[in-house]
């Protein structure tokens, strides 16, 4: 049974139901007025939200988002190490000049290649140095990265590693780049980034593969298989910075003839881009350590610790089954730590900006399917800094899904409310996930939401916990026809 069809065909029926009950009437002065019987009245209660921390270390880590470094938990004392890897993406029917037009330097083709790694943000020390190795990653088709495959935060991406010849570079950087002039860094246009230079060999090995066969350039899946399959970036030394990058781009530079016959000095760019796997694992531990406090709950990523209600569905409709719910609002409240202020702002961990709300059973699926915030048994909204707080305005259409799932899955199951909910115990909890949301402008110019991933930067938050002494509240609003 489709309870998901069955409650759109079920909603659509009673909207359809509404309009013919209101629709028709010759009496025009009397046009969009209720008859007194029908007057819509509303009534207001609230109730208590219970809630616990939820363990949760293992979550999908294909992002465009990448991390690399290694620094210790503030809160944990235990080290995070993040290591990623990433294939180049290669637009379609992409050409290389002419061989004959190839300006060679010692024989060779390419004149040098690179790696940038462009960084968003940094965690930590930006004057630390760190050592980074770059491995390849193996084209052999029982290692070989796929497009289908999902990769989650405790994957262990070594085993798509070619060892062959050892890693191919590697590079002792700090975060801000003092090669580069201070003028430079301060420019608008600069984007901290940590250059990895590459064997000459590997961008003479991609020209080759060009020219022996260009059909291999055709798209990024003939790209990955047959010229590069990309790279794994892992920190071999050094603790205290972990990046967040933007982008990762392969830079390769040759020189050659144009047209008119000039010599021109050429850089062919292939980046990770979603076009292509991206993703990062991290090693982190002590995690159980930091649950089970009687005041608060926590958010913390990158993977990392939820919080999970047990929304009273029950005891909201007790009394109420003919009503509908018009809102039903809930706030978090925020707990600031204690030694907030003493921290070192490096150090610092973040809190969390966005956060999702949905449902437990549903919380792997959500990430594994690439889903957006429905509105009805998801929702997302935003950190309130002004109030220190998350405030989800009105889930009242999760709460009534919930319960029409529970009545029409006790028809189909033959089951009484007790044996229906004690066979399905978490159909009333919810889990809250600190997320990262991209959007886009639709054809009105409104933002909408294109991905909902988890939030892999460093974060930690403290919410209050919702007891039996002291619940979380939840303010429902009803509304009903007077008179029925």
């Amino acid at each position: 049974m489709n309870i998901n069809k069955t409650y759109r065909a079920w909603t659509a029926l009673m909207t359809a139901l509404a309009l013919m009950l209101t629709g028709c009437s010759e009496d025009t002065g009397s046009l969009g007025v209720y008859p007194q019987q029908d007057a819509i009245s509303t009534s207001t209660a609230t109730f208590g939200v219970l809630s616990s921390d939820l363990l949760n270390t293992v979550v999908p880590a294909n992002s465009t988002a990448c991390f690399l470094g290694k620094v210790i938990d503030p809160e944990t004392d235990e080290a995070i190490t993040a290591t990623f890897a990433a294939q180049f993406h290669t637009f379609e029917g992409y050409t290389f000049p002419d061989r004959e037009n190839i300006i060679t330097d010692n024989g060779f083709l390419c004149d040098s290649i690179e790696i940038r790694l462009f960084i968003r943000n940094t965690f930590g020390d930006k004057n630390n140095p760190m050592k980074v190795e770059v491995w390849p990653l193996s084209r052999n088709e029982d290692k070989l990265i796929m497009e289908s495959m999902s990769f989650y935060t405790n994957t262990d991406l070594w085993q798509y590693v070619d060892e062959s010849e050892g890693p191919i570079a590697t590079k002792v950087f700090t975060a801000t780049d003092y090669i580069v002039s201070e003028g430079q860094r301060a420019s608008k246009d600069y984007l901290d980034n940590v250059r990895i230079v590459l064997p000459r060999q590997c961008g003479e090995d991609i020209m080759k593969t060009y020219y022996d066969d260009p059909n291999t350039f055709r798209d990024s899946y003939s790209f990955i298989r047959n010229v590069c399959a990309g790279f794994l970036f892992r920190t071999v030394s050094g603790t205290g910075t972990m990046l967040n990058l933007e982008v990762c781009t392969m830079n390769l530079f040759f020189t050659h003839k144009d047209n008119e016959g000039n010599t021109v000095a050429t850089n062919c760019r292939f980046a990770a881009t979603p076009e292509v796997i991206q993703s990062t694992q991290f090693e982190n531990s002590n995690l159980a350590g930091l649950i089970g406090n009687e005041e608060y709950t926590m958010l913390k990523t990158p993977a990392g610790i939820c919080t999970e209600l047990v929304l009273p569905i029950d005891a909201i409709y007790e009394g109420h089954e003919n009503d509908s719910i018009s809102r039903a609002a809930i706030t978090l409240t925020r707990l600031n730590n204690q030694d907030e202020d003493a921290q070192d702002d490096a150090y610092a961990l973040g809190i969390p900006q966005n956060l999702l709300l949905v449902r437990k059973q549903n919380l792997n699926t959500f990430f594994e399917k690439h889903q957006v915030a429905d509105n009805q048994q998801s929702f997302s909204t935003y950190f309130f800094d002004t109030y220190n707080c998350y405030r989800f305005d009105n889930i009242g259409r999760l709460i009534s899904y919930c319960q029409y799932e529970k009545k029409a899955g006790m028809k189909a199951e033959g089951k009484s409310e007790a044996e229906w909910e004690a066979a399905h115990p978490e159909w009333n909890h919810v889990v809250l996930v600190p997320v990262s949301i991209a959007t886009a402008a639709n054809n009105m110019g409104d933002g909408v939401q294109v991905s909902v991933n988890h939030d892999l930067s460093l974060c930690s938050t403290k919410l209050v916990r919702g007891t039996e002494a002291n619940p979380i509240k939840m303010q429902v609003i009803y509304s009903h026809f007077a008179g029925k």
